[in-house]
C-alpha cells in the first residue's frame, strides 16, 4: 500500500530533514502540486531518497523566489511524495494516486528503471507529463513518448565509453561481477564488452549478484582463480562496497572499476577509505566537488545545510527536472495544458539552475526522445573521496540518433 510521505513517516524512513509532503511557502496566490514516486525506504533509497530531497528543496527555492509565473499569476509549488521503494507496482500505485486522487499533472523522482518502465508503459494516455531523474534503463526513451523525460543518460551511452576507457588502460582479461539480472547494467556491460573487444580485450568472466546480496566472497574466489587484471563491479552502493571491501580481504591486487554513483559517506558505511582506495566509478559526469561549477558547488553546499549530510552525486538529476518544468510551463503559459508543457521541454535549453553539465542536442536539453546528455567521466577514489579525472569522451548526438532509430 502507498504512503504519501509525512513527517512520522520520513523519520521513519531515515530522511534527514524535514517533511517531503507539502511546502512550505505562504501567501502564494495559487498552489500547483507536483508528484514524487520514488524509492524513499529499502535498498535504494540510497538513490531514491537524496532524490526526493533535492526536488523538495528546489521547490522551496522556487517558491522563496517568488514560485511559477504564468501570466499575472505566480503558483507555489506543493509537492506531494510517495514511497514507491523502486518497485513497479508500488510505482504504478504511487502514480496512480497522484494522478486519480491528488490530481497532479507533474510527477517526479524515479531512481529505478523498473519502477520508471512500469509508469511509462501507461503515462502516454495520461494528462500528466513524467520527468525521470536517475533511471537508466534505455527503453525508458527510445519509446519517444511525448510526455515524458529523462536527465540520466542511459547506462549503455555510458557504458561504450567507459569500456573505451579500460581498453585504453591496456586491460586484457576483465571479470564482470554485477546485478546482471537488472536490464540497465547488463546494457551497460554489453556496451562496456563491445568496446573493450575494438581495443584487444576481453571478459573472461561474469559473475552475478542480487542487489539484497552482501557476502560476494564465494564470487571473488572464483574471479581470483582465472587471474584477471581488471574487475568490473555494477550495481547498488552497498553490495558494491562489500565486493570492494572484499576483495581486499581476499587479496585481490588488481585495478577495480565500478558503475554504481554513490557518495564517499554512503561508501564508507561498509568499506573503509583504504579498502576503497584506487577503485574508479565510470559513470556520467554527476555530481562531485571536483567536477562541479559554481552552481554544483552551491547545490552542495544547500543540501548538506537542509539535511545534514553530502548529497548523492546522482541527485541533481531530480533537481533539475524540478527547474526544467519550471521554466517549461512558464514557456508555455499554462499550468493545466499539459501537452503545450511536454512541448516546452522538448524545446528548453539547459537551464541556468543545473546543476549536471548536460550535452545540449540541437541546442536543445532534451532531444526528440526527450532524453538529456552529460558527458561521462572517470572518478577515482583517492584519499577518502572521490576525484574527478578526466572526462570520457562520448557523442550525444550520434546517440541520440540511435535512440530514435530504436522506435
Amino acid at each position: 500500500m502507498m504512503r504519501k510521505l509525512t513527517l512520522a513517516a520520513a523519520a521513519l524512513a531515515g530522511a534527514i530533514a524535514g517533511p517531503l509532503g507539502g511546502s512550505s511557502a505562504a501567501a502564494a496566490e495559487r498552489t500547483l502540486r507536483i508528484g514524487v514516486s520514488d524509492a524513499l525506504t529499502g535498498g535504494a533509497s540510497v538513490y531514491g531518497l537524496p532524490q526526493a530531497n533535492a526536488i523538495k528543496m528546489a521547490a522551496d527555492e522556487i517558491n522563496a523566489a517568488g514560485g511559477v509565473k504564468v501570466g499575472g499569476d505566480s503558483y507555489m509549488l506543493d509537492v506531494i511524495a510517495y514511497d514507491d521503494k523502486g518497485n513497479p507496482t508500488e510505482a504504478t500505485n504511487a502514480v496512480r494516486k497522484l494522478i486519480d486522487f491528488d490530481e497532479v499533472k507533474y510527477i517526479l523522482g524515479f531512481c529505478c528503471s523498473g519502477a520508471a518502465s512500469a509508469v511509462a508503459s501507461f503515462i502516454a494516455d495520461e494528462d500528466a507529463v513524467m520527468l525521470v531523474g536517475n533511471a537508466a534503463e534505455r527503453s525508458i526513451t527510445a519509446r519517444g513518448i511525448p510526455n515524458l523525460v529523462r536527465t540520466r543518460p542511459p547506462a549503455d551511452y555510458t557504458g561504450a565509453a567507459a569500456g573505451a576507457f579500460v581498453g585504453k588502460r591496456g586491460h586484457k582479461r576483465v571479470a564482470v561481477l554485477g546485478a546482471l539480472d537488472v536490464g540497465f547494467y547488463a546494457l551497460y556491460v554489453d556496451a562496456f564488452e563491445k568496446e573493450l573487444n575494438k581495443a584487444g580485450g576481453q571478459i573472461i568472466a561474469r559473475e552475478s549478484f542480487g542487489l539484497k546480496d552482501r557476502d560476494m566472497t564465494p564470487q571473488l574466489t572464483k574471479i581470483r582463480e582465472m587471474n584477471p587484471d581488471a574487475l568490473l563491479v555494477v550495481g547498488y552502493v552497498e553490495p558494491a562496497a562489500f565486493i570492494y571491501r572484499q576483495s581486499v580481504e581476499l587479496g585481490m591486487d588488481i585495478p577495480r572499476y565500478g558503475f554504481t554513483s554513490g557518495s564517499e559517506e554512503q561508501f564508507l558505511r561498509v568499506a573503509t577509505s583504504e579498502q576503497m582506495e584506487g577503485v574508479w566509478d565510470l559513470r556520467p559526469t554527476e555530481l562531485t566537488l571536483q567536477s562541479a561549477t559554481e552552481t554544483g558547488l552551491a547545490y552542495h553546499r544547500n543540501y548538506t545545510e537542509r539535511y545534514g549530510m553530502p548529497p548523492s552525486p546522482s541527485s541533481p538529476y531530480a533537481y533539475d527536472n524540478v527547474y526544467a518544468l519550471k521554466h517549461a510551463i512558464e514557456a508555455a503559459g499554462t499550468v493545466d495544458d499539459t501537452r503545450a508543457v511536454a512541448r516546452a521541454l522538448r524545446e528548453l535549453a539547459p537551464p541556468p539552475e543545473a546543476v549536471m553539465q548536460y550535452l545540449p542536442v540541437d541546442g536543445k536539453m532534451f532531444d526528440r526522445n526527450g532524453q538529456a546528455y552529460t558527458a561521462n567521466g572517470a572518478f577515482q577514489w583517492r584519499g577518502g573521496k572521490w576525484v574527478y579525472v578526466e572526462e570520457l569522451p562520448s557523442d550525444a548526438k550520434a546517440y541520440s540518433e540511435f535512440l530514435a532509430s530504436l522506435r
